[in-house]
């Protein structure tokens, strides 16, 4: 079974956000304008550019070491939104790149509480490319960091334990805290999936089976 160690790799949130700025910001330099305008399933009322716009603000707070009260709260996320509401599309994916290629270092040097932020921003990108109708949303070559990080994760949170035997991976994956007073959650699928439910996105169609825990539980940005 594949164990996250207790032990903080502080490169992986950097890496996995390296990954997926190669894979997601040529996609959207390729995109017309009116793919930006596209509403989003996983975060209702939003756009794709109001995704994206949400994500380099998140990023550049913490390349600009910005850390005022309620910070990431949700009337947070508006104003940067509506603070970009004036920029191109094209001005709003420069601000993506920057963020995605200089916060890495910033959260490798902290405490690990920014780690988290990394695998957010994987997610959203995950979000975009179901909007745009490509292939390998929640997925690519970041998902084994991606899993990793998400591991570490309910970990610390001593998130409700599970184990995972995943279609696409090698090894099962343990997640959440290591409960000694009886059998941890079962999930059999893919790890696509798996990220979806962990993030509280939609799984609809998708086939898997879930025992010893509701989707609704695992949810770790609800």
């Amino acid at each position: 079974m594949t164990d996250t160690l207790d032990v903080r790799d502080p490169e992986l949130p950097g890496r996995l956000l390296t990954a997926e700025r190669d894979a997601l910001v040529p996609l959207l330099r390729s995109r017309p304008d009116a793919d930006f305008a596209l509403p989003t399933a996983a975060c209702p009322g939003w756009t794709v550019r109001d995704v994206l716009a949400h994500c380099s603000a998140a990023l550049m707070r913490v390349v600009e070491s910005r850390f005022e009260k309620g910070v990431f709260s949700p009337e947070a996320n508006e104003r940067d939104i509506a603070e970009r509401a004036g920029w191109t599309n094209a001005q709003v994916v420069d601000e993506l790149e920057r963020g995605m290629t200089e916060a890495g270092p910033v959260i490798a040097r902290g405490d690990g509480r920014l780690d988290v932020l990394a695998l957010g921003e994987w997610v959203h990108a995950g979000d975009v490319r179901e909007v745009l109708g490509v292939p390998g949303a929640y997925a690519g070559a970041g998902l084994p960091d991606a899993l990793a990080l998400l591991a570490r994760h309910t970990r610390e949170r001593r998130h409700v334990p599970l184990h995972a035997d995943l279609d696409d991976v090698d090894e099962p994956l343990r997640l959440g805290s290591m409960a000694p007073d009886g059998p941890p959650a079962r999930y059999i699928g893919d790890a696509a999936t798996l990220v979806r439910l962990y993030a509280g996105r939609p799984v609809a169609g998708a086939s898997y089976e879930l025992a010893g825990v509701r989707e609704g539980e695992l949810n770790i940005f609800g």
